[in-house]
């Protein structure tokens, strides 16, 4: 079969400058050439939160989250999106790498200001809706008497690693929001982690076109 190597180093030893033609420094560029649909996506998942007593608005923003279907795809977004980042930091974790992108221009969303994407590819765990498929939420260190407020709409927590526990809740249409300790950048960087270059892991697959789920 067909191997796909995914990047080329494990970690690179300097920053990479934007590509030529990108405008990470000079201007925020749209949502919409960024992540296409994310502020109808950040409008309706607030407004679940609203439906069911939380004010999501009132929250900084962590990150948002999209699911890739085949690994072809999960290259393609990712190189698009460097466009319009400063960094990175990609690691594996669940069997496969996930990309955390630092855009150069944060996203206004509402009051909210979106700094970060993370991008899932195959195989996925479980069924979740592909391409914008979750919000993070920056709760603090009320987390816990949030998790107690909220408990009855709660659907439950992550436990991911000792700086990244968050609380979820799950839609009808597999879509969520996560409401953290820390955003995600936050928790990374907690961990010994920084964003100050672009690092792809090295990374072969046995067919680019592989997804969203594995054969059991």
């Amino acid at each position: 079969m067909k191997k796909l190597l995914l990047g080329s180093q494990a970690t690179d030893s300097a920053p990479r400058a934007a590509p030529v033609g990108s405008d990470v420094s000079s201007e925020a560029v749209r949502a919409a050439d960024v992540v296409p649909g994310v502020e109808a996506f950040y409008e309706q998942q607030v407004q679940r939160c609203n439906d069911r007593g939380v004010a999501a608005e009132t929250l900084r923003l962590s990150h948002v989250a999209v699911r890739t279907r085949t690994w072809r795809d999960y290259l393609q977004q990712r190189e698009e999106l460097e466009r319009h980042c400063v960094a990175n930091l990609e690691s594996v974790w669940n069997g496969r790498p996930i990309s955390k992108l630092l855009l150069g221009e944060p996203i206004p969303l509402g009051g909210a200001r979106l700094g970060l994407v993370e991008l899932i590819p195959p195989f996925h765990q479980r069924v979740y809706r592909m391409g914008l498929e979750h919000l993070g939420f920056v709760v603090g260190d009320d987390l816990e008497d949030f998790s107690k407020r909220h408990r009855p709409v709660l659907t439950g927590q992550q436990f991911q690693s000792p700086e990244n526990e968050p609380v979820y809740i799950l839609f009808e249409d597999y879509t969520h929001v996560k409401f953290h300790r820390h955003s995600l950048r936050e928790a990374c960087e907690r961990e010994g982690r920084s964003f100050d270059r672009f690092q792809h892991s090295d990374w072969n697959v046995e067919h680019e076109l592989a997804g969203p789920y594995a054969l059991s």
